[in-house]
């Protein structure tokens, strides 16, 4: 077994709650069925939002989705000139026996064009 992480973001539509939570739930959900994840497997994540997204925590979303034993960290994603707005990111850490070719990274909304190479997969 091997420590490997997952890397994904997404877009929410605005500076809410409700939006925030639920594009980062749609995410984690998301990760989970691409990968076949299971609870037990998670070992820790880390989020980051742009400095316009500021209405709750992404962490809050996993804590609500039941992950409530595994450690998160949210931070904000330095400004950088032209980069995309109101995004999410995230990396979980997991146990897993898959190879890193087999890991399936995540990336929906607005943020597919981060990395239009696997958003597709």
């Amino acid at each position: 077994m091997a420590v490997r992480a997952i890397r994904g973001a997404t877009t929410a539509e605005e500076n809410t709650r409700e939006s925030i939570l639920g594009a980062t739930l749609e995410l984690i959900k998301a990760i989970e069925d691409a990968n076949d994840l299971k609870r037990a497997d998670s070992i820790s994540i880390i989020f980051t939002v742009t400095k316009d997204l500021t209405a709750v925590f992404p962490a809050a979303a996993a804590r609500e989705f039941g992950l409530t034993f595994v450690p998160l960290l949210d931070m904000q994603a330095p400004e950088i000139d032209g980069s995309l707005e109101k995004c999410i990111r995230i990396m979980i850490h997991i146990n897993t026996d898959k190879t890193k070719e087999e890991i399936n990274h995540v990336y929906l909304r607005g943020a597919k064009k981060l990395r239009p190479d696997l958003a597709g997969k």
